[in-house]
């Protein structure tokens, strides 16, 4: 069973705006700048104080990523432009330095998000308590914990590094092996990649004004998009029933979304698929068919968040798919590299060019003559790399790619010591801060929480969502039930805060990777890029929020900032408090059904030949439909439509511009999203409520 139909399946359109082989990539070092890290920190400001506002008003935060680009690239042009004036010679901004700034005020901002300060951490406060009321059963006063900077900043700083040291000895399985798009990490590396490129190339010239234009369209349709989305979650082109007021109420409808549509363009026909197979077989048949038993296998009239009706099924049961799919792609890796290490000690002695036909080796060159195991060697054998007979088949540009991005690697005995000792330092603190949480606990959750970050981090490779709230609030319910009575509310809350900045951060970290693969930057650079960035949120993520903390009545249903997600999610933690026992009939007796379902199809993937394991669907992908909902997976599905026809029109033409396209289509959408924060900061609401009932309400 090897990797070869998994990296197969992930192959998608050529990208447009490949690097040329004789381009000149600058030091790892060269691309770490003070003006670099200046700018990371003035954004990292900026984009806290967006996602701070929006996570306290609407509780969903866009995508910032291509915004951070775009704005980084702005701010050094009119530096260095500056510098010129006085006489100052800059050094040249390169596409390597902007791609590092830009890993960094994600790392920075995504803080903002992870760190709870709209969900978890303000679920705590006495506010929430005494909102959710103090006759609510299982509501206690001992179960509160108010803000404050001093153990806001320290939480951020032991938990919030693990993360990026979780994963980091897997990017090359990711990003090389498997393929995965990554749409977001795409679109940024291909728009950064078009803002500094080189004039001259014909094909260049035209991607990089097909990029544009389709950015300016995603932009201007967003623009327009809002005239009409009114005040609420009703209105507008996002709630369009455009397959009928029926199939609307079970999310089957086209939301005319620019990023959906340029995901489905830029992922694999069979990623689409499945996503629209998932929602078909989810939000067509089995959540209806649930439904009707209200009442019988759970109580009725229970609220959309609650976890012991449906919303109960919808979260433990795509969890259960994801966890399956996960833990069989992690088991043959983990596999593979113990076989292959085996086979090293087995033959020493020798000095061969190794490699496993199928796709199976986990390791291209090692050097077996020497005289102990030491971590060199370890290190040596550990990164993943395309073996003789697939890399002679590979293009001269994406052989630049690989060399580019496995050239500075990060040592995995770097990776492995900085994630115990993170580990071990959090272990310890994490119960000073938060005493209900016992030290074993923190010391689970760092076991398992690989696995689940692995997870993320492919499903975000695979769909572009990110599923952490659905981790953390899995951690939540676990915890809380594991603690019990006696300060479970509190410890699930704080097991929510630990799993989300795991699982957050190492989906966040390789979609960076993903674009600095794709913009030959240094995954050195980017790593420190990373560390530098975290740094600075764990500072401005908390101060930042204190300022709307002290400025405003946060929490308030009536006010402005009503932080819609605290109280929802302590009362999830005083249903975790009850235990497994307050799930829906037949809940975990179908989440098993699931679970070895998804692996049962990943093994019959495997073993089954290509000209047909690449038609059955990808459990990831069906499983981020069964929590959405079917509309991200329609959108999708017409991309994928609309590269299909393409590709039977104009095969060459959709290679060399379906790229451009796409990303351009999720750019637009991504700088939308700066302007659209800045208006609802300022309390601009849209003119217009457009929405749809049915007509013979008129009768």
């Amino acid at each position: 069973m090897g990797m070869q139909a998994d990296a197969a399946e992930m192959t998608g359109p050529l990208l447009a705006g490949a690097p040329s082989a004789v381009e000149a990539v600058p030091p790892w070092r060269e691309q770490l700048t003070v003006r670099g890290v200046v700018v990371s920190a003035i954004l990292g400001v900026l984009f806290c104080l967006i996602t701070h506002k929006l996570n306290l008003t609407v509780g969903i935060i866009p995508s910032l990523n291509v915004a951070a680009g775009l704005l980084a690239y702005f701010l050094v042009r009119t530096w260095t432009a500056a510098l010129g004036m006085f006489g100052v010679v800059s050094k040249p901004f390169t596409k390597q330095e902007n791609t590092v700034i830009q890993t960094c005020v994600v790392a920075c901002y995504g803080l903002a998000t992870s760190g709870g300060f709209g969900s978890y951490m303000l679920a705590m406060d006495q506010k929430t308590y005494e909102l959710i009321g103090t006759d609510y059963p299982g509501n206690r006063a001992v179960d509160v914990k108010n803000p404050s900077l001093s153990w806001m900043i320290g939480f951020m700083f032991v938990v919030s590094f693990i993360g990026i040291f979780s994963l980091v000895a897997l990017r090359k399985v990711m990003v090389i092996n498997y393929k995965l798009t990554y749409p977001r990490g795409t679109a940024t590396a291909m728009f950064i990649n078009s803002v500094h490129a080189a004039t001259g190339d014909e094909l260049v010239e035209k991607q990089v004004s097909c990029l544009g234009k389709y950015l300016s369209i995603s932009f201007l349709w967003n623009c327009f998009k809002w005239f009409f989305s009114g005040v609420g979650d009703s209105c507008g082109f996002d709630n369009f029933p455009s397959l009928g007021l029926a199939a609307f109420k079970n999310t089957f409808y086209f939301d005319f979304s620019p990023t959906y549509i340029g995901c489905g363009l830029i992922c694999p026909h069979i990623v689409n698929c499945s996503a629209l197979l998932g929602a078909i077989i989810s939000w067509g048949f089995l959540w209806p068919y649930i439904s009707t038993k209200a009442g019988e296998w759970y109580p009725a009239n229970l609220g959309s968040n609650d976890f012991r009706g449906l919303y109960g099924y919808k979260v433990f049961i795509s969890v259960s798919l994801i966890l399956g799919d996960g833990t069989f792609n992690l088991i043959k890796i983990i596999y593979a590299t113990i076989k292959e290490i085996m086979n090293a000690r087995s033959k020493q002695g020798r000095l061969p060019l190794v490699w496993v036909h199928g796709g199976n080796a986990i390791f291209l060159l090692y050097l077996v003559d020497l005289p102990s195991y030491h971590t060199s060697w370890i290190s040596s054998c550990l990164p993943f790399i395309i073996a003789d007979d697939k890399d002679s088949k590979l293009s001269v540009e994406e052989k630049l790619l690989n060399e580019v991005f496995l050239k500075d690697s990060i040592p995995p005995w770097l990776a492995g010591s900085g994630y115990v000792g993170l580990a071990a330092i959090s272990t310890t603190t994490v119960p000073m801060i938060f005493p209900q949480l016992k030290w074993y606990l923190v010391l689970f959750a760092y076991v398992v929480a690989p696995l689940l970050a692995f997870c993320n981090s492919y499903g975000t490779g695979l769909t572009d969502w990110n599923l952490a709230f659905t981790y953390g609030k899995i951690g939540l319910f676990i915890f809380a039930s594991w603690v019990g009575q006696h300060g479970g509310v509190i410890a699930g809350l704080a097991a929510c805060g630990v799993m989300m900045s795991i699982v957050s951060t190492a989906g966040d970290l390789m979609h960076d990777f993903k674009t600095g693969y794709l913009t030959l930057s240094s995954p050195r650079s980017m790593f420190v890029s990373q560390l530098i960035g975290t740094s600075l949120g764990c500072v401005i993520a908390p101060l930042t929020f204190w300022l709307y903390w002290t400025s405003f009545d946060i929490g308030n249903p009536d006010g402005m900032f009503k932080a819609p997600y605290a109280a929802i999610f302590r009362e999830m933690s005083i249903m975790g408090v009850e235990g497994f026992s307050v799930l829906p009939r037949h809940c975990l007796a179908i989440c098993s059904f699931f679970f070895f379902g998804a692996i049962a199809i990943k093994l019959i993937r495997d073993v089954t030949p290509n000209s047909l394991s690449k038609f059955i669907p990808l459990p990831m992908a069906m499983a981020v439909s069964f929590y959405i909902g079917a509309y991200f997976a329609i959108d999708m599905f017409i991309g994928t439509v609309i590269l299909f026809v393409w590709e039977r029109v104009n095969r060459k033409e959709a290679e060399e511009f379906a790229g451009a396209v796409a990303s351009g289509l999720i750019c637009g959408d991504g700088i939308w999203s700066v302007p659209s924060a800045i208006l609802s900061i300022m309390r601009i609401d849209p003119p217009m409520c457009m929405y749809f009932k049915p007509s013979f309400t008129y009768g």
